[in-house]
């Protein structure tokens, strides 16, 4: 058995096809200078994750592996969502290698931060957290949001790593302790600190995207977001009901005030308070049913325990292809 850690680079990767060859090209030139470094084993490999795109992902994939011993690749039967493609990947990895990089398509994320990954894990950090130190690249529009959220989290009592995503090595032990967490709505981002093994933090520039679109409009952005919060915190149900009591509290002081304005002839018929108190009420109800049945609808899909996602092919560095599984 070789001493130099086995590294394997997990990407995720949706309708990558205009940035996959440059993200591949990159990728084996950081792991031929870990090789030659000896900082990692020859074994070393990238794996890409087709998260069931529709364009030429997976042929491209296929390409590079027949051609590059560095190249292996898992192609999911449907689209499962970026955190289940990237648990795939993570969860197939851990049984290759010592360590594990989780780094997205797009090259926003520096490579080169990788050398850094490396030697901290030789330092003996079992986490090691890739975080922006700027979002200058970031529309104004998105890094508010996307700070805000970190900040909204952390008031809520959730341990999120502040400009982190999921650009991270992990250590072997700390990927099996990772699979016996099996929540169905997966926050990857937010299980990682619950393990509770060394880590640290390394910095780096955030990149425009090479090139194609981003897979995360506004829209996917805040459904994430939402299933972050919802998924590690039950304060916005605690909020509601604070508010249900504010509200009570408030009617009985408006229900005093009225019948010391009957007992003192001040009465007046009015039309438009009536509206508003009805209007504001509905309101208020409406939007608690609502995030109650967010969390029932998570208990359901909880419950169900259904496959988060299904590998239909895996293809290793010897161009064989495994069949499907599940998990």
């Amino acid at each position: 058995m070789t001493s130099l850690p086995i590294l394997y680079i997990v990407v995720p990767c949706y309708n990558e096809e205009e940035v996959l060859p440059e993200t591949t090209s990159r990728l084996i030139e950081v792991l031929q200078n870990l090789i030659n470094q000896k900082k990692i084993a020859l074994q070393s490999r990238i794996m890409f994750v087709d998260d069931g795109s529709k364009d030429r992902t997976w042929e491209i994939i296929q390409a590079f592996n027949d051609k590059q011993d560095f190249v292996t690749g898992l192609k999911l039967a449907r689209n499962a969502g970026h955190q289940n493609a990237l648990l795939a990947g993570l969860m197939t990895a851990k049984s290759f290698s010592d360590c594990v990089i989780s780094i997205d398509a797009d090259l926003q994320d520096d490579v080169n931060a990788i050398y850094e990954f490396i030697q901290k894990y030789h330092e003996g950090y079992d986490i090691v957290y890739g975080v922006r130190q700027s979002r200058t690249t970031d529309t104004f529009f998105k890094r508010f949001t996307a700070e805000s959220f970190y900040r909204l989290m952390k008031t809520m009592g959730v341990n999120l790593v502040f400009n982190h995503a999921d650009y991270r090595l992990m250590s072997k032990r700390t990927l099996e302790n990772l699979a016996d967490f099996q929540e169905v709505n997966l926050f990857i981002r937010g299980i990682v600190p619950l393990l509770g093994y060394k880590s640290t933090e390394v910095y780096y520039d955030r990149n425009e995207r090479f090139a194609g679109e981003s897979k995360y409009p506004l829209k996917k952005m805040l459904a994430f977001a939402f299933d972050g919060i919802s998924s590690f915190s039950v304060t916005p149900i605690r909020l509601v009901t604070t508010a249900g009591f504010m509200i009570f509290g408030l009617s009985i002081l408006a229900g005093i005030y009225a019948i010391i304005a009957k007992i003192l002839g001040m009465t007046v018929t009015g039309w438009a308070s009536i509206i508003l108190s009805v209007w504001f009420l509905g309101g208020v109800q409406l939007i608690a049913l609502g995030l109650i049945g967010e969390y029932v609808g998570k208990i359901y899909k909880e419950v169900k325990a259904r496959p988060k996602f299904i590998i239909e092919k895996h293809l290793t560095s010897n161009n064989k292809i495994q069949g499907s599984l599940t998990r």
